[in-house]
């Protein structure tokens, strides 16, 4: 309006529109910087260091230049040049501490078991027997080194440490989708035996979508029953709902271990309504982490619904009733698409914080109960594996950004036949 007015008004008030247009841009810029610096320091620039961990190959480049270097040209399928032998005592020798080459003996490792003995072991020779006794010819280094350890006449460590020379590698995210690179750096499947992160990814989504199924059949009726109420008596048992935000989740979870052993609650009512003729297992199991996740996520998906349907005037539905229409086909043709939005927005955010769940599952779950924020973990805590653990996190986030991404989609096409 401001520009249009700028248009047909005299120079000195449109200047005037101008001045004011952009003061106003400027106040709304400065209003919104503090949000905007929080959000780059706390979300983007974690999002942005995380995705280029996941393909970041320090460990080797940097602990083994030399020998790096003298395989460049190597075809991986006969055995290495002599230069290379004496590269990699030279490289060895050269380490600092033995951090550096126990990091760079767990990489190598990743990719050939056995590889870390096989370093270690030629690393200590380096700072200790060999320190002072150089040997200028490569080909007596090979032999040293064949002479210490066997397994330096095996191809399959020189073309591991071949592999990861360069600084950046596409290896971690292949192999969080069970795809590596082979010899001749060509992708494909890994064994069968090793195929696993596809599994937990699916076992992911679908303890997800278990949960958000149940939390939308159980916050529906509750928050239409909510819209409903008066808004004094809605607001006291809007407190009821938002109860579980001010419990701690570890509360909540041992709360539900309580209730679902053998003898719980839960197991001591059923068999006293005799439902059930022996205790069920309901921990450790899958049973016992939907259950719990349900309980934790329900008032994500009742205060989505619960705004949008105190928008949504009741004489709609009575009109549809007046008008003939049955009660419950009212219900699901008038009022229900009415608040597609709450169970979108719902949906989408009980999903999204369903599958980067970690404790619930890792308490109240079994072996086969693990998502794939308890590997993300393992690598983080256990293996000390942070290109793999970043690379399992950035494949949560694709996942959920498609997800956002359908939803906005399936959002746009709503309001487009709206």
């Amino acid at each position: 309006m401001s520009a249009v007015a700028a248009d047909v008004a005299p120079p000195d008030l449109a200047r005037s529109l101008r001045r004011v247009e952009t003061r106003r841009r400027l106040t709304a810029l400065l209003l919104t910087l503090p949000l905007l610096v929080f959000q780059l320091a706390t979300l983007l620039v974690p999002i942005a260091a995380l995705l280029l961990r996941a393909v970041q190959n320090p460990e080797v480049a940097s602990s083994l230049p030399l020998t790096g270097a003298a395989l460049s040209g190597w075809n991986r399928r006969s055995e290495p040049p002599p230069a290379a032998f004496a590269a990699i005592a030279r490289d060895l020798a050269q380490l600092d501490d033995t951090a550096q080459a126990g990091a760079l003996a767990r990489r190598l490792n990743t990719e050939e078991p056995g590889a870390r003995s096989l370093v270690m072991g030629t690393y200590r020779a380096t700072q200790g027997e060999w320190k002072d006794d150089p040997v200028a010819n490569p080909a007596q280094w090979r032999e040293r080194l064949v002479g210490l350890d066997e397994r330096w006449s095996e191809l399959k460590y020189w073309q591991a440490i071949a592999k990861n020379a360069s600084r950046w590698t596409p290896d971690y995210l292949l192999a969080a989708v069970d795809l590596k690179r082979n010899v001749d750096g060509q992708v494909a499947r890994v064994a069968p035996d090793q195929r696993v992160f596809a599994d937990i990814l699916l076992r992911t989504f679908t303890i997800s979508l278990q949960v958000t199924v149940l939390c939308l059949l159980l916050g529906y009726p509750l928050a239409y029953w909510l819209s409903t109420l008066p808004a004094r008596r809605a607001n006291v048992l809007m407190i009821l709902v938002l109860v579980p935000f001010w419990t701690s989740i570890l509360v909540r979870v041992a709360a539900w271990i309580v209730l679902l052993q053998r003898e719980g609650l839960v197991n001591k009512a059923l068999t006293s309504l005799a439902i059930v003729s022996q205790p069920l297992e309901l921990l450790f199991n899958r049973v016992g982490v939907v259950v719990a996740m349900t309980h934790i996520l329900l008032p994500f998906m009742i205060l989505p619904l619960y705004s949008v349907m105190k928008t949504v005037p009741p004489s709609y539905l009575r009109a549809a009733i007046s008008l003939g229409s049955a009660p419950l086909a009212a219900f699901f043709r008038v009022y229900v698409p009415q608040t597609f939005a709450g169970i979108g927005a719902g949906t989408l955010l009980v999903f999204i914080l369903a599958i980067g769940y970690y404790v619930t599952p890792a308490l109240l779950g079994g072996p086969t109960d693990q998502m794939i924020s308890y590997y993300i973990a393992q690598y983080t805590n256990v293996n000390v594996n942070w290109g793999m653990a970043c690379a399992l996190g950035g494949v949560l986030l694709v996942a959920t950004l498609l997800l956002y991404a359908i939803y906005r989609r399936f959002a746009k096409a709503e309001l487009s036949l709206g």
